[in-house]
């Protein structure tokens, strides 16, 4: 069965770095992408970033381009989401997710794509 969990939140200054975790396991499908994902209270979930099975292609919303970056680590199965620069508008409950089959071939943002959840974990920027 497959199975996502988050760790890595809490509590960071304006312009502070966090790195969140997402671990997989149980996949079986040739074609998959891991994406993070992201809700502040009273607002839509958002689409902050996803990466291929391989880890050779990402994509990024234009919202946290050149602060935040995804990778995946193949022998610990795990995908990571590096955010630096980090400020109070990125607070949030960020949630990995998996979208399974061709379609995660287009590294997808959008959440009904997807077909796993995790839990999801906090993020707080304040002073």
């Amino acid at each position: 069965q497959l199975q996502l969990v988050e760790s890595g939140g809490g509590l960071v200054q304006p312009g502070g770095s966090l790195r969140l975790s997402c671990a997989v396991s149980g996949f079986t499908s040739d074609y998959w992408a891991i994406g993070w994902f992201r809700q502040a209270p009273g607002k839509e979930r958002e689409g902050v970033s996803c990466v291929d099975s391989s880890g050779g292609s990402a994509n990024y919303a234009t919202s946290v381009k050149d602060r935040f970056t995804i990778s995946r680590d193949i022998a610990k199965n795990t995908v990571y989401l590096q955010m630096n620069s980090l400020q109070p508008e990125d607070t949030a409950v960020y949630y990995c997710a998996a979208v399974i089959g061709t379609k995660a071939l287009l590294l997808p943002l959008l959440s009904r794509q997807y077909d796993y959840w995790g839990q999801g974990t906090q993020v707080t920027v304040s002073s």
